[in-house]
């Protein structure tokens, strides 16, 4: 995975004569960044809805998790808990598409985590603290959840959701007791999110391996509709082919970390050897030859079925299988992220980001701070400037769509079930849309988020008017520091322009 850290950089030439320079170049490059923050290109492109794959079993999969916990806690009498058991069940959002070593891995992690952080936020509601000492210390367990998360290469709805259960906490919590019960229903929610996450793989077990080989086959499949290399261009055609073997790379690395067995075993030789041709038909692809490859991309639309195991190769096909990668181990990959100054530095950025505007939200009297924080910090994940501005613009319009959705259930007054109905149909909603458009996603979890706070205690539809006002604040404030903090090297939001690359920017190196 790579990570850009939009943080200070320097140069190759420490001479204090080029400092002043340096820092002119900084104010223009951070105007340049708000001045496209504010474009009318910027804004359209935040509407654009992005094509994805494979999203339903894996929504519907979230949504029984969470609807498992919210009869349990219903039939059992804890109603008051059902907001935090639901949290821990939202682990299962975490890790989808991985073979189950990562799954088991990555998802009980998280549910560690959540369990940490609604202990967290209790304690800081039983210890009473000042509002600007709470937002301070939110902000920190927002770049700890982020460093988290980043270092172990956990994808899914983002360290964001710690945060908000540690802010659920901080809410309910006003003893003991309840700081014990919001963590044992945090914990039990995260078993059964670990359970609805990995049961699918015990019974498909080369799922996620079929669907990164399918995936490898779609991007082999797209240079044939490209233009065909000439023989002499080998530096164009390698750059074009870059996707595709990335892709067959990252194949590879989940054939390794499913080491099928038994009645499986076959099948996986078959895909390993599948990515073998795939690999030898983007060489041949290379020269100008294209026919091999459209004999390996026509196996995609099988191995996109949900099925055990497909034949790829008869038993008369001499085809070899060469040896797979060994994958890195799930500790070490954390190790080795925690100590990385790119996933430090993003952290440290986001948590001043959370701070900067939790205190402002404060300071002007708005009613929840920490809602500013956390649009901060959500708007901040974006690996670089441009995905940061358009995830800040998704978020913002998402809100304001949640929450006149939410005004409309809240004042209907439903009661617990068919509050757990509209949340649940909110979660999976959210789910299928997250890798579509991150505005949609918005649109479903604020109302979702909304109604799980009125779980545990009584609110009016004008909690929505609160929630935008904190979301825009935080927004706003990240979008700021984003661009104060931008790195030399990320010029992904500015026009694609020979110049922008020449001058001075030279001497700067990535950090």
């Amino acid at each position: 995975m790579k990570y850009i850290y939009h943080g200070c950089v320097r140069t190759t030439t420490p001479d204090a004569s080029v400092r002043p320079d340096a820092a002119a170049n900084r104010l223009r490059q951070s105007r340049g960044a708000l001045a496209h923050s504010v474009s009318v290109s910027t804004w359209r492109s935040a509407l654009e809805v992005r094509p994805a794959d494979a999203t339903v079993a894996a929504s519907m999969r979230v949504g029984i998790a969470a609807a498992l916990v919210f009869v349990g806690c219903g039939l059992l009498d804890l109603r008051q808990y059902a907001g935090f058991a639901v949290l821990g069940a939202l682990a299962s959002a975490f890790a989808r598409h991985e073979p189950l070593v990562r799954v088991a891995a990555k998802v009980t992690l998280v549910g560690a985590l959540l369990v940490v952080f609604v202990a967290g936020g209790g304690l800081l509601a039983l210890a009473h603290p000042p509002m600007w000492a709470e937002v301070a210390f939110m902000s920190v367990g927002a770049a700890v959840a982020a460093a988290a998360v980043s270092a172990f290469r956990i994808a899914g709805p983002g360290p964001v959701i710690l945060v908000f259960a540690a802010t659920a906490a901080v809410s309910h919590v006003t003893a003991p007791g309840d700081l014990v019960g919001s963590c044992l229903a945090a914990a039990i929610g995260s078993t059964v999110g670990l359970l609805a996450a990995a049961a699918p793989l015990l019974v498909l077990p080369l799922g996620p391996a079929r669907l990164a080989v399918a995936r490898a086959l779609a991007a082999v499949a797209a240079l044939e509709r490209g233009a065909s290399p000439a023989p002499s261009s080998g530096g164009a055609a390698g750059e074009v082919a870059g996707p595709a073997r990335a892709a067959i790379a990252h194949a590879r690395e989940k054939l390794a970390l499913s080491g099928a067995r038994g009645a499986a075993s076959w099948h996986h030789r078959d895909l390993v050897a599948l990515l073998d041709e795939a690999e030898a038909a983007v060489d041949e692809w290379a020269t100008g030859d294209s026919a091999r490859l459209r004999d390996v991309v026509r196996h995609e639309a099988e191995l996109r079925k949900v099925k055990r195991r497909s034949t790829i190769f008869d038993s008369s096909a001499s085809v070899r299988a060469l040896a797979l990668p060994r994958p890195e181990g799930f500790l070490t990959v954390g190790r080795a992220g925690v100590r990385s100054p790119v996933v430090l530095g993003n952290a440290m950025r986001i948590g001043l980001a959370s701070v900067c505007a939790g205190w402002f939200a404060a300071a002007v009297g708005l009613d929840h701070p920490l809602w500013a924080s956390m649009g901060a910090m959500a708007a901040m994940q974006g690996v670089t400037y441009a995905l940061t501005v358009q995830r800040g613009i998704q978020r913002l319009l998402g809100n304001v769509g949640g929450a006149v959705v939410a005004a409309v259930l809240i004042g209907a007054g439903l009661g617990y079930w068919q509050t757990v109905v509209a949340i649940v149909v909110l979660q999976v909603t959210a789910e299928l849309t997250a890798a579509r458009n991150y505005a949609l996603t918005s649109l479903a979890v604020t109302p979702m988020a909304l109604l799980m706070v009125g779980l545990g205690s009584d609110i009016s539809p004008e909690i929505g008017v609160s929630r935008v006002v904190d979301t825009l604040v935080g927004v706003a404030v990240g979008v700021i520091v984003a661009a104060v903090t931008i790195s030399r090297s990320d010029r992904q939001h500015l026009p694609a322009s020979p110049a922008a690359d020449a001058g001075e920017d030279v001497k700067i190196v990535r950090t």
